[in-house]
Order: structure tokens, then sequence, then C-alpha cells
């Protein structure tokens, strides 16, 4: 568990899944994805967090804010990669806050956070992060975070149809800190 100021990452619970599909299954929370998934797409997420926290001791946590607990959305660190493209192992950096918590700098707050505890919990070289173009609030967190673009790995995500625009993934990576 990581607590900052306002907020504490912490692993899923199966609680955790009906305020997570409310929270993040709104057109404009889902307008990157695709729209809104059905309720076992989400559970199905959850679970694969899990197993990640299971398996490597890290995963996308659940965000839950410290003033009333509030489940304000999803950030941390997990093995991201897909087979087939150019980050099958990264380790990524991902964040998706409710739309009621944005503009109070909660993805940061959390971004900032987990990469930390990447850093001091793993030996991985870099810290990857990816999204598609036209999500200009992501890839710009990314950059305020010190990140930068790496066209090179650019990918298409294999979990959407060749040519699908939601598919076509920009990487950004973070190296080290010396």
């Amino acid at each position: 568990m990581i607590r900052t100021e306002r907020l504490i990452l912490r692993p899923w619970r199966e609680a955790d899944k009906p305020p997570f599909h409310a929270l993040a299954n709104t057109p404009r929370m889902m307008e990157h994805f695709g729209g809104p998934v059905s309720r076992a797409k989400h559970d199905a997420i959850i679970d694969k967090q899990i197993a990640q926290q299971q398996r490597f001791g890290h995963c996308m946590w659940a965000v839950e804010k410290l003033n009333g607990g509030a489940l304000a959305g999803v950030c941390g660190v997990r093995i991201g990669g897909h087979p087939d493209t150019p980050v099958p192992e990264e380790l990524e950096i991902g964040w998706r806050i409710g739309e009621r918590h944005w503009g109070q700098g909660i993805a940061r707050e959390a971004a900032e956070a987990s990469l930390a505890w990447g850093w001091a919990n793993t030996d991985r070289p870099r810290i990857a992060a990816w999204t598609t173009a036209s999500n200009a609030r992501s890839w710009g967190l990314m950059e305020r975070l010190g990140m930068r673009r790496r066209a090179d790995l650019d990918f298409h995500h294999p979990e959407y149809p060749v040519g699908d625009p939601f598919g076509a993934m920009i990487v950004y990576t973070i190296d080290r800190p010396a």
C-alpha cells in the first residue's frame, strides 16, 4: 500500500468491482477505449490486476481518497507488455481517474507515487506508458512526469482489430534516475 498526502494506492478487493465499473464506464471515461463496456470486461480487468499483485507484488492499484475513502480510480505499475509488440515485458505505469475527480491533481499525485515505488522496489531500467494519440490529457501527464515520447516503441494494441484507431498506441518512457 502506498500513502500520499491525499490518497491510498492499494490492492484491489472483490468489493471494488461495482464501484469501479460505475466510476469508469461513462462515455467521457471510455472515450479513448472505444466507448463503454460490459461489467464483465471491467471485472476481468480487476481480476488481472489482482493476479498481477499476487504474482509480482504490484499492479495498477485502486486509488482511494483518504478523506472519505471514495474510490477515485486506478494507478500503479504492472508488467504491461503484450506479446508481438515492442513492449512485451515493460514495467508499465498507467492511470484512469474518475471524471468527478478530474482537475484535482489526483492522477499526477498517484503517478508520482507509483513511479517512486517502481524505482524503489524494482530493478527496471525504465518505466513505460502508452495511450492513444488522441488522449492528450494522458500523454500530457506523461510529459509532466518527465517521460519522453518513444515513437520506435509505438504499437497496435492486440485487444483492438487492426486498423481500429483505439488500438494505435503511442509510447512514452522514463529512465531510472541516476
